[in-house]
Order: structure tokens, then sequence, then C-alpha cells
């Protein structure tokens, strides 16, 4: 029998330097790599050079998980490097089918703000890391 389920947010688990963060309202995270045409004799590409390649993300959580984290980084989150993993499957069942790894990541800046009628106050963290490891064993 075929299953087509697809993941949704009650199936994702995020730790964060070895932290279930449950505080945690989004994560994205992407690779990418520099590419260029080559070109030489006529107007058509020869082929396309690959260059540097970066890994780059951003974590949403609530205010509490942040001054969790900024307190295990010793009180400065911008001096932190850690690996995050993002699970996707159901922990409680042993059912993580899939987990990307974050390897060295950084958060670069720390945007804070509250509007009227807030009833919470949500951080988007920007991220760069070292690598992105997919579909990791």
């Amino acid at each position: 029998m075929f299953d087509s389920r697809e993941y949704e947010w009650a199936d994702v688990t995020v730790v964060m330097a070895g932290r279930d963060v449950t505080g945690i309202r989004g994560v994205s995270y992407n690779a990418d790599q520099e590419k260029e045409a080559l070109y030489a004799k006529g107007n058509k590409p020869h082929g396309i050079q690959h260059g540097n390649k970066s890994y780059a993300g951003s974590v949403r959580i609530l205010q509490s998980e942040l001054d969790a984290l900024t307190a295990a980084a010793g009180g400065d989150i911008l001096d932190a490097r850690f690996d995050i993993v993002v699970a996707y499957g159901n922990p409680s069942t042993g059912d993580i089918v899939k987990m990307d790894l974050i390897r060295g990541a950084e958060i670069t800046s720390v945007p804070k703000g509250l509007n009227q009628n807030d009833k919470f106050m949500e951080i988007e963290l920007p991220i760069v890391a070292l690598d992105i490891v997919y579909d990791y064993q």
C-alpha cells in the first residue's frame, strides 16, 4: 500500500545546541551555490562554472526560547556556534523518517519587537552555517 502522507508542523522536531526547542514557531534553511554561464566562441554558453557554496536560514522562536538559548550560550547568543537538527516524523511513535543537519550555525542578528494587541513575542533569528546535510543519518 502506498502512503502519500506529507509532513506537517506537528511532525517536526528541532534541536538546537543539543536542546529540544519547544517554543519554535518556524524554521527555514537553504543551500546555495554560485553558478555562472561560461561563454567563449558564439553567443551560447559552453558550460556552467561553479563557485562557492553558502548555507543560510532562519528560526522563528518565542521570547522565552531566546532567553533559554541566550543563557545556554553564556549570555550572548551572537557568540554561539551550534548544530541544528531538523527531524521530520513523529518522535513519540519512533517515526523519525528524515533528518537534516545544519552544521556550525551562528545567529547573525537578534531583532525584537511587539505591536499593539500582540499576545506574545515571536523572534525570527537569521542564521548562517558551515554546511547543511540533507537526509542526515
